[in-house]
């Protein structure tokens, strides 16, 4: 049983996120007093980005094929690593993730939908959006805190949806148990280890390191489901993981020099 055309779009969004928001809260069992207007302001605009990021993939897919959509959402990212930038190194990382990214999407752009595409790049903006909601966050609430909080918020609001557009179909036991095993592999585990990192990493290395998300797609089709890996598309790859690895060394080598541990060159 699949459940994207089972439940939809949304029915899909609202199982991962009420479902991970449910065993989130159980886990962090976060405590509600003691913040500010101000840090309820910041979880809560984290709660709908995370909403709505994955209101708009989800409709993306439902329109573009996954390497597409995936594709086009994560120039979101990689135009936050710019923007936020202030070093040139980072820059240029950054320029050549996005040749990498451009590359791996040669050949499907020409008969995209309209609709497709503009969702895609709407979840490109959320996702940037997460990404700095997500540190902010991170910052104001105690280990998982926020995330569960914010999953709780992104769950509310995307359930009538859900629940309009599913029907009686959602309370399937079939389709909540594969929605809970759906929600732990692809929302729970990762925004958590997200958020983790992000209180590690600056924000735009971290958006450069996203970039590899279409060539894991791209390599993930070949290997397991036999799509068909091209010549364009092993460059393409090859110059994101290039300009991955390079924000992660250039970062690393500006904080040691900043900390007087690295060797000068001669």
């Amino acid at each position: 049983m699949l459940l994207f055309p089972t439940v939809g779009a949304l029915g899909m969004v609202t199982l991962r996120l009420v479902f991970s928001a449910i065993v989130l809260l159980l886990v962090c069992r976060p405590t509600f007093r003691g913040y500010s207007r101000h840090d309820w302001f910041v979880v809560t605009i984290f709660g709908l980005a995370l909403g709505a990021m994955n209101v708009l993939f989800y409709e993306a897919l439902a329109r573009l094929p996954l390497g597409t959509a995936v594709t086009i959402e994560v120039l979101g990212p990689l135009l936050l690593s710019v923007i936020v930038s202030r070093r040139a190194a980072s820059w240029l990382w950054a320029v050549l993730a996005f040749i990498g990214v451009a590359l791996l999407s040669q050949g499907g752009l020409e008969e995209l939908d309209p609709v497709g595409v503009a969702f895609a790049a709407g979840a490109g903006v959320m996702w940037a959006s997460y990404i700095l909601m997500s540190a902010r966050t991170g910052s104001r609430f105690p280990r998982l805190d926020g995330l569960a909080i914010a999953m709780a918020i992104g769950a509310v609001v995307t359930l009538p949806f859900g629940l309009g557009t599913a029907g009686p179909t959602f309370f399937s036991p079939v389709v909540l148990l594969l929605g809970l095993a759906v929600a732990l592999l692809s929302s729970a585990i990762p925004y958590a280890l997200e958020l983790l990192a992000l209180r590690r990493l600056p924000a735009a290395s971290f958006s450069i390191l996203m970039s590899l998300a279409p060539a894991i797609a791209a390599l993930a089709g070949a290997l397991v489901l036999g799509q068909g890996l091209t010549l364009v598309s092993g460059i393409a790859i090859l110059l994101v993981v290039v300009a991955s690895a390079g924000a992660v060394r250039s970062a690393s080598l500006h904080r040691k020099r900043q900390s007087g541990l690295a060797e000068p060159v001669l």
